[in-house]
């Protein structure tokens, strides 16, 4: 039997936050969220502070997104564990999970820019109409230990992740870093509004917490794009320039040493996983071989494209009639 820990009523497996897997971090990371945006919103609420709910708020669509990613990334181990490729959920879905990885990308990145502009809309609005005073002291209570926790949390996504090698991951090492920079700025920002209080710009009070809150925004609308861009190209099944370079490279010296016609090429990235097809024309007069032959062949092909892997799907096909390669 495998061992676990019992905390009170719950009985957590020992590898259950494990920060050496993929999904052990993201859980690990849930759960720091999830602490992160409770304080946020008891804090904002309690301080009047637009700029530190907003920060709540983020954490929790945060919280769904990498819960959506752990998900996506439980499926995709599953379906490349040989042990379970006859279950059910690998029958009803037999060319993997690949494609569900780009899609949640896309969709978390879409979802951190659409409440950054509803909150960068607040705060302009909250500008014109006279700024809104707040309690500095709580809201800088906060803020300090949220730049303390955050800044550790994005050190710790960012070293796992080193052996890991996750967009997941990495997506959420981003996030930690954007909320740590968040946290830095309103810190700054509530620290400076508490030094001119009773001075001559005392008035530029009401106007730092909707001020500040408008600058972080931008700078969370702007931050995904690049993901965003990354994922609506897996999505698109966009061919990656090395990628098809590499494989063009491979195809062509084949070619040339077996002594075929042509070659048809197809790729893609879908996430973590790369889809090859390769199509050889071959020549109809060409002397038969046996079957084994070609599958040494298809077995030299693959070690030339690179190492093998579960999140590699490659088809290799001989023919003779050039319609079948195109």
């Amino acid at each position: 039997m495998v061992p676990a820990y019992n905390h009170g009523m719950a009985i957590i497996p020992p590898r259950f936050f494990d920060p050496h897997t993929e999904q052990g971090v993201l859980r690990l990371s849930i759960a720091g969220t999830l602490v992160m945006a409770a304080m946020a919103v008891g804090f904002g609420l309690y301080a009047n502070s637009s700029l530190i709910i907003f920060d709540g708020i983020y954490g929790l669509i945060d919280v769904v997104m990498t819960w959506l990613s752990l998900l996506v990334a439980r499926l995709i181990a599953q379906s490349t564990n040989t042990d379970t490729l006859q279950s059910r959920l690998n029958q009803r879905f037999s060319m993997g999970f690949w494609h569900l990885e780009p899609i949640v990308l896309g969709v978390s990145g879409t979802l951190m820019i659409g409440a950054a502009l509803y909150a960068f809309v607040n705060a302009v609005d909250a500008l014109t109409s006279g700024g809104r005073l707040i309690a500095l002291g709580p809201a800088i209570t906060f803020g300090v230990i949220s730049l303390l926790a955050e800044g550790a949390l994005a050190a710790f996504v960012l070293r796992a992740n080193r052996r890991i090698g996750s967009d997941f991951v990495a997506l959420d090492a981003k996030n930690w870093i954007i909320a740590a920079s968040m946290s830095a700025c309103y810190l700054l920002a509530f620290v400076a509004g508490a030094l001119v209080r009773g001075t001559p710009l005392d008035w530029i009070g009401p106007y730092i917490d909707p001020g500040i809150l408008a600058v972080v925004c931008l700078f969370v609308m702007v931050a995904p794009l690049g993901t965003v861009r990354q994922a609506l190209a897996g999505i698109l099944l966009v061919a990656p320039q090395e990628l098809r370079s590499h494989v063009d490279t491979v195809a062509r010296d084949v070619v040339a040493r077996h002594g075929f016609l042509d070659y048809r090429s197809y790729v893609a990235q879908v996430g973590r996983g790369e889809q090859i097809e390769l199509f050889f024309v071959v020549r109809a007069d060409d002397p038969p071989r046996a079957l084994a032959e070609w599958d040494r062949l298809r077995d030299e092909i693959g070690d030339l494209l690179g190492e093998e892997s579960p999140d590699r799907w490659l088809t290799i096909m001989f023919t003779t009639d050039l319609e079948w390669a195109v």
